[in-house]
């Protein structure tokens, strides 16, 4: 978590040690990044990918043309993680250079707590994702393509998103705000929806509702609407430790794909595998640019990602669940998030005083962290499970994020048959 330097807004000479300082050229006035640390993301990312497509090409029979579609998709997004590692050190001599840093609060106290950390690199990986994106539709839709409307207005959303959380980071938006902020950038994509505006009634309840599908109309545009506004500021307030933003759409990025595999596998509707292969369209480049970022965020990290990142990743996944039409399965993948967010409705509503960093104490003698009474669930696993060093804690955190997807499917196959 950063608390960034804001610049002063009362005019006043520049001193003379400033002035010279100012003078310097950039690259040796700005700081070189620590390497990414590639020899723990690589691993991670092969292992996840080879059952990725072994899944794709082996265990189920899809038709060639979606499978040539996600291959060329893939090789795209992994582009896009080349390119991701080799912009973020760029990026980040920019953004120093504009003041955008900030000091990392789990480690004030010691030497790396006075490092200045550059901020926002959210920025970087939201422009390659874009790229990336809007090439793809070179290789995979035709102008008369029915998906290409929702295609390029997501995008839009996403890339709305991208300036809107820059804006915060730059700006220091107001709480109010940006909640408010992911109901405009989602606009694009719920006037251009032209998708079924239905739900499918729970067995159990068909006979107090009357009907097995139940057309909400503009109810279900408005509900679009709400889960864009949620998923976004779910991830930016379950937050605070080096790798945990990146980390946790990372984990819910991999599991969507899973997801998304499974039922383009078990489908024979051509409308619903298409569905499904236009979010993985979406997230494979999601995964690829957050793992890069990763690799830069993770502890201990040489960047911040900013409310930039925080932003577009919820954004991005909003757009998938929605456009995929499993907005329920991604509420539960988002489990963690929706745990957080209510246990820290009594703050952020103001019920309780809400301070601006609900942050654990650090004991810069021992390294450990110690929960406090905020209620986030980084201090509610301090305060469960005993004081432990920043990236433990984050470890933690991430496993628990991939056991409620687990817990996901499990509710889905158990369910299946009986609840819809």
């Amino acid at each position: 978590m950063a608390t960034r330097r804001k610049p002063s807004s009362k005019p006043s000479e520049i001193p003379p040690e400033v002035r010279s300082e100012e003078a310097k050229p950039p690259h040796q006035d700005a700081p070189s990044l620590a390497p990414p640390k590639l020899g723990l993301i690589i691993p991670v990312a092969a292992a996840f990918f080879l059952s990725f497509f072994y899944l794709v090409f082996v265990t189920y029979q899809i038709e060639p043309d979606l499978r040539r579609s996600i291959a060329i998709n893939a090789a795209m997004s992994f582009g896009a993680f080349v390119l991701a590692v080799r912009m973020i050190p760029v990026a980040a001599r920019y953004v120093l250079r504009r003041n955008l840093y900030g000091f990392d609060i789990n480690k004030k106290g010691t030497p790396q707590g006075t490092i200045k950390v550059p901020e926002s690199l959210g920025i970087a990986i939201g422009i390659v994702y874009l790229v990336i994106a809007i090439l793809f539709q070179h290789f995979n839709f035709t102008s008369d393509s029915n998906w290409l409307v929702e295609y390029n207005a997501a995008l839009a959303s996403i890339c709305f998103m991208i300036l809107l959380g820059f804006v915060d980071d730059v700006l220091d938006v107001p709480w109010r705000a940006k909640l408010v902020l992911p109901s405009f950038a989602a606009l694009p994509l719920l006037m251009a929806y032209a998708g079924h505006t239905t739900i499918i009634i729970p067995k159990p309840l068909i006979q107090y509702v009357g009907a097995a599908v139940l057309d909400l109309g503009w109810i279900y545009k408005l509900y679009m609407g709400m889960l864009a506004v949620f998923c976004t500021n779910s991830i930016n307030i379950h937050a605070g430790l080096n790798g945990l933003e990146a980390g946790q759409t990372v984990v819910i990025s991999a599991e969507v794909l899973i997801h998304n595999v499974m039922q383009i596998g078990a489908s024979t509707d051509p409308e619903h595998q298409q569905a499904h292969a236009f979010s993985i369209y979406l997230v494979l480049p999601l995964l690829t640019t957050s793992l890069a970022l990763l690799s830069y965020n993770w502890y201990p990290s040489s960047v911040f990602v900013g409310d930039t990142y925080t932003y577009f990743a919820g954004m991005a996944l909003a757009v998938v669940g929605i456009l995929g039409h499993y907005s329920e399965t991604l509420l539960l993948f988002f489990l963690p998030q929706v745990l957080n967010f209510l246990y820290s409705c009594p703050q952020l509503f103001k019920i309780i005083p809400c301070p601006r960093h609900r942050l654990p104490r650090f004991d810069p003698q021992t390294g450990l962290l110690t929960g406090t009474k905020d209620g986030t669930l980084v201090n509610l696993f301090l305060r469960l499970f005993g004081r432990c060093t920043e990236q433990i804690l984050c470890i933690r955190l991430l496993i628990f994020q991939a056991l409620s997807c687990l817990l996901c499917f499990w509710l889905r196959h158990v369910l299946a048959g009986w609840y819809k």
